[in-house]
């Protein structure tokens, strides 16, 4: 409770922040400029300073009046043609790490001078916005998303300022928009057939072919082919008895497929992407993933769950439990779980499950670069800039240590692991062998 009340004065603090018109570099030109013009032009009649003084506070008051009447009526404005375009859009969809076009426009400002109009996107969060001038003067909104979301609303603050400087009146304005921006895909093109072998009756065949070797001995029917009668046994007892496969081995048509948000988990949410556009899961699956209340069935349902998987204001709890019992899923079922390969507080919570489900599980760690560490010297690491680690995403991963000790721990409850390497597009096997 006290955590929310902190959140609404802060919020209202900022709030009143944005309305109050003058900038740090405004305050001070009319402190100093008031200061110069109290002190040395009447105290001292300096008529230079007097001057000076008085041009600065002109302009300064020329400024101020622009930027408030133009604020205030862009303000109107704005909402007015935010209303009606509410109701008109569509949804929007973007992709991260790309520039992409809203539709939102605006006109330039044009009738008052030493002033102009800009905005950004603050809600979803992580969301570089551009504002370009098009052709006829009309300015045109451009986002860059650096993470996936999925939102019903986007929030923008505008803000009008004198070119100078001085004044600012800022403001923020909702708008009913539905934006849902996917992890971005990289290098990685295609996974293997996320699939495994499971057992129909519980008990797993070492050797034979997935339908079973011929173990069962039964007497014959009609309609049994004659080629599985034992004839030695009929030339013994005259009976006629025949041995068929069984099914104790079969390859799981159905797959249900799960994704585990973390703090650094968009290079697991770009994985899960792939696999449900290429297909990997097979023809028969089912996906969900933290912040889904429902199992998904097509691919555009669930890659709104993997969009939804990022929280934007609080974090998702674990859901893998609620997912399989929605599910109902049988002993024999086969699940998939996409993970980060780096921050991993679902462990302790995937090792319950894994213990009291009787199902198999398959383990898919993403990360963004698997990297040995090195340890750089102070002078080095003071002096030199690495670009190619700052151009990373932030979901960068890139501990061989940490990946290994997580294979250690997680790596004898599954049936198998998989870690892929989204910057270079390569995948793993659970001892960091090319696949």
């Amino acid at each position: 409770m006290l955590l929310s009340n902190d959140n609404l004065v802060l919020k209202s603090l900022k709030s009143m922040v944005g309305l109050f018109p003058l900038t740090v570099q405004g305050t001070f030109t009319l402190v100093v400029a008031a200061g110069a013009l109290n002190f040395f032009a009447y105290g001292s009649l300096d008529l230079i300073v007097f001057a000076l003084a008085i041009c600065s506070l002109a302009i300064l008051v020329f400024c101020l009046f622009n930027t408030v009447i133009v604020g205030v009526l862009m303000q109107r404005k704005i909402r007015k043609m935010i209303v009606n375009q509410s109701a008109s859009t569509q949804r929007m969809e973007v992709e991260a790490g790309y520039p992409n076009e809203t539709g939102f426009v605006l006109p330039a400002l044009n009738f008052l001078p030493l002033v102009r109009l800009s905005w950004k996107v603050i809600n979803p969060d992580e969301i570089v916005t551009r504002v370009r001038t098009h052709g006829n003067g009309d300015l045109r909104e451009e986002i860059i998303p650096h993470q996936r979301c999925l939102s019903n609303k986007i929030t923008r603050q505008f803000s009008v300022s004198d070119v100078l400087g001085f004044c600012r009146f800022s403001w923020t304005q909702h708008q009913d928009a539905s934006i849902r921006a996917l992890p971005q895909i990289n290098s990685v093109k295609q996974l293997p057939i996320l699939r495994s072998l499971t057992a129909e009756d519980g008990i797993p065949s070492p050797s034979g072919d997935p339908e079973g070797d011929r173990m069962e001995i039964r007497p014959y029917a009609p309609g049994d082919s004659v080629k599985n009668i034992l004839w030695k046994v009929f030339a013994r007892n005259r009976q006629l008895n025949v041995r068929l496969p069984e099914n104790s081995v079969f390859q799981s048509n159905r797959t249900i497929a799960y994704l585990l948000s973390s703090s650094a988990d968009e290079a697991a949410a770009a994985v899960a992407r792939i696999a449900l556009e290429s297909g990997a899961l097979g023809d028969d699956w089912s996906f969900g993933a933290d912040g889904t209340l429902e199992p998904c069935n097509t691919v555009d349902q669930a890659l709104d769950a993997v969009a939804r998987s990022r929280a934007i204001d609080e974090p998702h709890e674990y859901g893998l439990d609620r997912f399989l019992q929605a599910e109902g899923a049988r002993s024999g079922t086969h699940c998939v779980v996409f993970a980060a390969a780096a921050d991993a507080p679902w462990l302790a919570a995937l090792k319950s499950t894994v213990a009291q489900y009787g199902g198999q599980f398959s383990l898919v760690l993403a990360t963004d670069g698997l990297e040995r560490e090195q340890q750089q010297s102070r002078w080095k690491q003071l002096f030199i800039r690495d670009v190619a680690a700052e151009s990373i995403s932030r979901s960068v991963v890139g501990s061989y240590s940490k990946v290994q000790q997580l294979l250690t721990e997680i790596g004898q409850l599954v049936e198998s692991t998989l870690i892929v390497d989204r910057r270079s597009g390569l995948s793993f096997d659970q001892h960091l062998r090319k696949v």
